[in-house]
């Protein structure tokens, strides 16, 4: 029974590294981190915006958040950051669905997750600006993205931190080599072939060269058998 037990034990290692290079069971893990990432910041995005657009007015004194270094301040961008592109609002939008699409494809074949949070920060920020692009004013796709923090040099929101914060991360992240697509279990590599085998054999041959433990019951018996034997001798 020991022996049994002990070869069944190695054995579910492969499977579980078979199962870790699924194409679909990758996806599935990498889409289950980066999507609520995205949506989170996605929905921060059009909260604080929907906010600013009630409680405060363009061209209004800002409002001191964190005393002069960020204000709030309602503006609508129809350009990139620093109001550059004021007028590719159309090519802007195309930019941004052409980084949606390719964060949406690349992120199936992810396996490390520092690129999978990087990449999430950057999906939820692109969404957030293009659904502006997209659905606000002065109509599609050339709306104007709202933007209400004022940091002095420019006015920003949600979006655009979710997206400068992904990026530091991606060169933070190339800096230091990590590479998207590499598992933590791939740097092992695979057991040699007929590894498992050798050492499910060496257990069950060190379970069958252990001593045999006591039974005192049966021990009981085949002493007493044996003295009833040595007492019948003389007699025959």
């Amino acid at each position: 029974l020991m022996s049994t037990k002990t070869a069944t034990t190695g054995s579910p290692s492969a499977p579980r590294k078979a199962s870790s290079s699924n194409p679909k069971v990758v996806a599935a893990r990498a889409l289950g981190l980066l999507l609520p990432i995205a949506v989170i910041v996605l929905a921060l995005d059009q909260f604080t915006k929907v906010w600013a657009e009630r409680t405060l007015e363009v061209g209004a004194d800002p409002i001191p958040l964190i005393g002069t270094f960020i204000q709030l301040r309602l503006i609508y961008n129809p350009g990139a950051a620093l109001s550059m592109g004021a007028g590719m609002t159309w090519v802007l939008t195309l930019v941004s669905l052409a980084v949606v699409v390719f964060i949406t494809i690349t992120a199936k074949k992810l396996t490390s997750k520092a690129w999978i949070v990087t990449l999430g920060l950057l999906l939820g920020g692109a969404l957030g600006n293009l659904g502006d692009r997209l659905f606000r004013a002065p109509g599609f796709p050339q709306g104007h993205v709202v933007d209400l923090l004022d940091y002095g040099i420019f006015i920003g929101n949600v979006a655009d931190i979710a997206i400068v914060g992904a990026a530091i991360l991606i060169a933070v992240l190339s800096i230091m080599n990590i590479s998207p697509t590499v598992h933590a279990e791939a740097d092992s590599g695979p057991a040699p072939e007929g590894q498992d085998a050798d050492a499910t054999e060496a257990d069950t041959t060190e379970v069958a060269d252990l001593p045999a433990e006591p039974t005192p019951g049966v021990d009981a018996e085949i002493n007493a058998a044996a003295e009833a034997d040595t007492d019948a001798e003389p007699q025959a």
